[in-house]
C-alpha cells in the first residue's frame, strides 16, 4: 500500500509569527517532524504550504531523497478559517488521489519520531485498522466544570500504579486509508486505532513559551546518545568557523580567499591513518573551499547543506554507524542539532557564545588556528581506551 504524508504549513500564522521558521536548536521547525518522515516507511513527504521561501527551501535542501516534495497551498485552504481537512482535500485533489493510506503530520509536535509514524501505519497496514491516530497516556485526575470527577472516584483515589489513566490526543500523527478519508472527508474514520507516545509528546506549539519547552525536552532526547560512549569512528566537520577563522577575504581585482591552517590538514592525515573516517559539511557552495578539500584528501565532502542533523543522519545510515560513534565540531547555532546529539561535540574559543554552553569540550584554540588539529589529538587519544 502506497503512503503518502502531508505536512500542512500556513505562512499567516498569528499566535507566532512565521512559526514554522521559527528555529529551536538553530534548526527550523518544520524540519523536525520533516526530518522523522524522511527516514519512517512512508513513500512520499509533501510540504504543503503557501510560503514560497518554504518551497524553495524544501526543493533545494532534500534533493538527496526523492521521498520530500514540496506543493504550493491555495490561499482560500491557508486562512484562519479553513480547516486541516480543506487542506487535506485540496492536496489529495493535487497528487491525484495518488495514495492508499494518507497521513497527517503536525509541524507543531517536534518530538515526533519515525517509530511513531511507522506505528501508526502499522495499525492500518498490518492491524487492519481503517484508521489511526497518536494519543498520551496521562494518569492525571480530570473533573469537570460541575465540580465532577471525570475518571476516578474520589471517595476511592487509585493509587497511580493501579491506575489506567485516560488516552490524550497530542496532535502529532493521523492516518487513514483512502476511502474512508473521501466518504468522511475527515482524517479519521472507520474502525480507529490507537498509537501511544511519550507522555512530554503533550506538548505543541501554540505560544512562544512552548518553544522554550519543547527545546528542553529536544535536548533531552537528543543528549542521550552520549550516555552510551563509544569509538569515535567518524569526524564531521563545519568550514566558516572551523577550518577557517571566519573571515573571508577580498582582494584588489574582487576576488574572495580564505585562509586555512596547515597544522589542521597534519591533524587530519594523522586521524584517518588511524582509522577515523573524516565527513565536511558547510551550509555554503564554495570553489574555495572544494579546492581545499581535495588537496586535503577529504572525499566526504558535502556543500550547501541547510539541515545538517537530516543530511548527518543520511550519511549515518549509509555508513551502519551510530551518533554516539561520532564527533563533531561546529561552531554557530546551525550546528547546534549535531553538537547535542553526537558522542561527543566540540566548538572552537572563538565560537558564537550562544553554542559554547551545549558543548561537551570548549577548546583552548581558535577556529582556523589549530582548532581541528586540538580535536583530532584528543580522538587519537581517546580512542585509545577501547583498544
Amino acid at each position: 500500500m502506497k503512503s503518502v504524508a502531508i505536512i500542512p504549513l500556513r505562512k499567516g500564522s498569528k499566535g507566532i509569527p512565521g512559526k514554522n521558521k521559527k528555529k529551536i536548536l538553530g534548526r527550523p521547525l518544520y524540519q523536525w517532524c520533516l526530518g522523522a518522515a524522511i527516514f519512517s516507511d512512508l513513500d512520499e513527504v509533501y510540504v504543503f504550504t503557501d510560503d514560497e521561501e518554504i518551497i524553495q527551501q524544501v526543493e533545494s535542501e532534500y534533493s538527496w531523497t526523492p521521498k520530500v516534495k514540496a506543493l504550493l497551498r491555495s490561499e482560500q485552504s491557508a486562512t484562519d478559517v479553513a480547516s486541516t481537512e480543506d487542506a487535506m482535500l485540496e492536496f489529495a485533489e493535487k497528487i491525484q488521489l495518488d495514495f492508499d493510506i494518507i497521513c497527517l503530520l503536525q509541524a507543531t509536535s517536534p518530538l515526533t519520531t519515525k517509530e511513531d509514524i511507522n506505528n501508526t501505519l502499522f495499525k492500518i497496514s498490518k492491524e487492519k485498522f481503517d484508521s489511526a491516530l497518536t494519543v498520551v497516556r496521562t494518569k492525571r485526575f480530570i473533573w469537570s466544570e460541575k465540580g465532577e470527577s471525570l475518571n476516578y472516584d474520589h471517595f476511592n483515589r487509585p493509587r497511580r500504579q493501579d491506575f489506567d489513566g485516560l488516552c490524550i490526543e497530542n496532535g502529532a500523527v493521523y492516518a487513514s486509508r483512502k476511502k474512508h478519508f473521501l466518504e468522511g472527508k475527515n482524517r479519521l474514520g472507520g474502525s480507529i486505532g490507537i498509537v501511544e507516545m511519550p507522555e512530554d509528546t503533550l506538548t505543541e506549539i501554540d505560544e512562544v513559551s512552548d518553544m522554550l519547552i519543547i527545546e528542553k525536552l529536544l535536548l533531552n532526547r537528543l543528549n542521550s546518545h552520549k550516555l552510551d560512549p563509544k569509538k569515535i569512528e567518524l569526524l564531521v566537520l563545519d568550514v566558516d568557523g572551523v577550518f577557517t577563522d571566519g573571515k573571508v577575504g577580498v582582494s584588489e581585482n574582487g576576488e574572495l580567499f580564505k585562509t586555512f591552517s596547515l597544522r589542521d590538514g597534519m591533524g587530519l592525515e594523522n586521524l584517518r591513518n588511524n582509522g577515523v573516517e573524516v565527513v565536511v559539511m558547510t551550509s555554503e557552495n564554495s570553489p574555495i573551499v572544494e579546492r581545499r578539500m581535495i588537496k586535503l584528501g577529504i572525499q566526504n565532502l558535502y556543500m550547501g547543506v541547510k539541515d545538517k542533523y537530516s543530511r548527518l543522519n543520511k550519511i549515518l545510515s549509509d555508513k551502519g554507524l551510530q551518533r554516539n560513534s561520532v564527533a563533531y565540531l561546529g561552531d554557530d547555532i546551525n550546528d547546534l542539532v549535531n553538537l547535542n546529539s553526537v558522542g561527543w561535540g566540540f566548538c572552537p574559543n572563538d565560537a558564537v557564545l550562544s553554542v559554547k554552553p551545549y558543548c561537551d569540550f570548549i577548546l583552548v584554540n581558535r577556529g582556523g588556528d589549530m582548532a581541528i588539529r586540538e580535536v583530532t589529538e584528543f580522538i587519537i587519544k581517546y580512542n585509545q581506551r577501547f583498544r
